[in-house]
């Protein structure tokens, strides 16, 4: 099945999807990139190993950055940042994509740690809606529940894999990168993109599908929010 432009305006938010409200404050703070916090929202959230960007690909982002700075003098709005953040994500996925590194989660018993590391406290502590294991790096999307923030469970997930990972390869040093790009799930169109995406990305990447470890949440594939096919 492949998504039409309008596919998601047919479509009823899936069960526990919470999008961006418009009526709540939104926070910000910066990193290398600006990350926005809404309570009780969902997130697309990619974090990556360390090693996944070659220098080439770090030079370029810092043109960007350049670049970006010239056209927005501060002070800056939320536009202008978002517009950043978009151009770097662009450029991140474009190299994610070639599978630089050392590309520790080629291997299935990498893969199947950092899987079920997410999976772990689903319904606990976030809401887990889809996610895709690459390579050399991890896309998902999740609603945080209660107090957790998308800090404490990226930190929970980065903290657990990398330990039992280096273990297993017996190595040492860092794991993951310690920034991740993440974005408010505007709303259940975002929403079909976004698990769509996921599940082509091993296709778009040059991967075969089943070489990778994808996962939808069953009652949002069953309410129509599965992978493009």
């Amino acid at each position: 099945m492949r998504y039409h432009e309008n596919h998601s305006l047919h479509l009823e938010p899936p069960p526990g999807f919470q999008g961006l409200d418009p009526e709540k404050p939104i926070d910000i703070y910066y990193g290398d990139l600006p990350h926005w916090r809404q309570q009780g929202a969902t997130y697309f959230v990619t974090f990556r190993l360390a090693d996944s960007l070659p220098q080439q690909c770090l030079a370029e982002i810092q043109a960007i950055r350049r670049r970006w700075e010239l056209a927005h003098p501060e002070p800056r709005d939320d536009a202008a940042w978002r517009d950043y953040a978009r151009q770097v994500g662009q450029k991140q996925e474009e190299w994610l994509d070639k599978s630089c590194g050392s590309c520790m989660l080629k291997r299935q018993d990498c893969a199947e740690l950092v899987a079920g590391a997410m999976k772990f406290f689903d319904g606990q502590r976030y809401l887990l809606g889809a996610f895709v294991v690459m390579p050399n790096h991890v896309h998902v999307v999740f609603r945080p529940l209660e107090a957790q923030t998308v800090e404490d469970i990226l930190m929970s997930w980065k903290g657990f894999t990398a330990r039992r990972i280096n273990q297993l390869l017996k190595r040492a040093g860092q794991f993951w990168q310690r920034e991740s790009y993440d974005t408010i799930v505007r709303d259940c169109e975002h929403l079909v993109k976004a698990v769509a995406y996921i599940g082509r990305n091993p296709e778009k990447a040059g991967s075969k599908l089943n070489e990778q470890l994808r996962w939808v949440r069953p009652d949002w594939e069953k309410a129509g929010y599965g992978f493009a096919m």
